[in-house]
């Protein structure tokens, strides 16, 4: 699809700079890095990749085919289950810019496989693809089965609730040692937390860690 002022419709895109919703990608030479980009934003916001434009938003262009087969074969091979994208490509100094437009994907989590067949959900933090945590993970599992419409408390999430309050900002293998809990029940309850807006989490010098609201 064609957009009319290519030139001055990306300026203003490129003036944002990158941020939650945007991405800035110089070239498209790894199919599985790219994919992480529209993992991030699917499990995220949502956002725009401008494929072809420098990290300094110089624009530097989309200059093969292969880098727009790479491209596509991110977004479709490298991603599960296939997001919805949509593909604009713009005109502006003599070289082409693609801006692929990422909409919160409704079946979350949106993995980036890699070459190995491995796994890994992303999420988007300002301008950072940042690997999910496995609270993040039970949440969308636990959103996608719909479980838990009402909040029960037993005497493990009592103890839980007990250690978020005395221990805030927490990582999740801190929050298990001191409530000497297995690791897969307190990420059960963390996550069932956070979804009754009960606790959050918060990423704090490349970790995530949680407290109660």
């Amino acid at each position: 699809m064609k957009i009319s002022n290519d030139k001055q419709y990306l300026l203003q895109l490129i003036a944002q700079g990158e941020h939650q919703q945007q991405d800035f990608k110089y070239k498209v030479m790894d199919a599985e890095k790219l994919a992480r980009s529209v993992s991030a934003f699917a499990n995220t916001d949502g956002g725009r990749l401008l494929i072809g434009v420098r990290d300094d938003g110089h624009i530097s262009g989309i200059r093969s085919e292969e880098e727009i087969y790479m491209m596509h074969s991110a977004a479709y091979k490298y991603c599960h289950p296939q997001p919805s994208i949509h593909f604009d490509t713009l005109h502006a100094e003599g070289r082409n810019v693609v801006i692929a437009t990422v909409p919160p994907s409704p079946l979350k989590p949106v993995f980036a496989l890699t070459s190995e067949g491995k796994r890994r959900a992303f999420i988007r933090i300002k301008d950072e693809n940042i690997l999910a945590s496995p609270v993040h993970l039970d949440i969308w599992r636990q959103e996608s089965s719909r479980q838990g419409a009402l909040m029960h408390y037993t005497d493990d999430e009592t103890l839980l609730l007990s250690v978020l309050k005395n221990h805030p900002l927490q990582t999740l293998n801190q929050v298990v040692k001191y409530a000497r809990l297995p690791r897969y029940k307190v990420i059960r309850m963390l996550a069932r937390f956070i979804r009754f807006g009960i606790a959050a989490w918060k990423y704090e010098e490349e970790r995530f860690v949680f407290s109660l609201l």
